[in-house]
């Protein structure tokens, strides 16, 4: 049996989020170990499916894209919420994104966005705008040292049909204005692999794009049997409506 969902950019982050909350990986590291999120617009989903409360997700951003005149909430967002990082599913306080990698261990896990996905050769990109590296030079050193667990929520909208290697080539460049653009191998969740955690279904991209708050939007195809099909179409339904990223 098959059947089509469609997906808004903002409901593809609710669906990405609660599948990485379902990784098993993730779920062992809240009860044991150590989950870091980093900050991003797709984590911000994420650390509210952890954390079980909502929250002013623009409070949990970090290099965002928008247009020349974004659309605005009609409140300014207030002051931004500190890096976020469990310990047995606690929040920690005194550490963040950067001083908690010291601390951490096999098994742990790292939750970073990314801007760029090849999906055929699983590698993601990150656009590095600081000259130290940000968030990944400060921690993929010890993230791979200490084979701690690297997840990269990333929504379907960030396909690029070059090698991210040849991308990451073109924007180190020294005649190229703009961010570098840095490969990052890890645990990829889209809404496919979403999808396939939270109900069984082998989910494919068939189409993408609309009008009317649609535009980004994925037009996925389900396959499964009669019930993880029921299942996945009742999953997208319940996130139909989630309120679109504002600024």
């Amino acid at each position: 049996m098959k059947k089509q969902v469609v997906l808004t950019v903002s409901e593809s982050k609710r669906l990405i989020a609660k599948g990485v909350a379902a990784l098993p990986m993730v779920k062992k590291a809240m009860k044991e170990g150590m989950v870091v999120i980093g900050t991003g617009t797709t984590n911000s989903y994420v650390l509210e499916e952890l954390w079980g409360k909502k929250l002013d997700k623009r409070r949990y951003r970090s290099g965002t894209t928008t247009p020349n005149v974004p659309e605005k909430a009609e409140k300014p967002a207030e002051e931004q919420i500190p890096d976020v990082v469990f310990r047995k599913g606690q929040v920690v306080k005194e550490l963040n994104r950067f001083n908690a990698i010291a601390e951490m261990g096999k098994g742990d896990v790292y939750l970073k966005g990314a801007n760029a996905l090849d999906y055929n050769r699983r590698t993601a990109g990150v656009l590095i705008g600081s000259a130290t590296g940000g968030t990944v030079g400060a921690v993929i050193g010890q993230v791979v040292g200490k084979k701690i667990n690297l997840v990269i929520p990333v929504g379907l909208e960030k396909l690029v049909y070059e090698d991210i290697n040849e991308l990451h080539r073109l924007a180190a460049s020294e005649d190229c204005e703009g961010p570098s653009l840095w490969p990052l191998k890890g645990t990829i969740v889209t809404e496919i692999e979403a999808l396939n955690q939270l109900t069984g279904v082998k989910a494919t991209l068939l189409a993408a794009g609309g009008i009317a708050g649609a535009e980004g939007a994925v037009r996925l195809l389900l396959e499964g049997y009669d019930e993880q099909l029921k299942t996945a179409v009742e999953l997208v339904e319940s996130i139909k409506g989630e309120p679109r990223d504002l600024v």
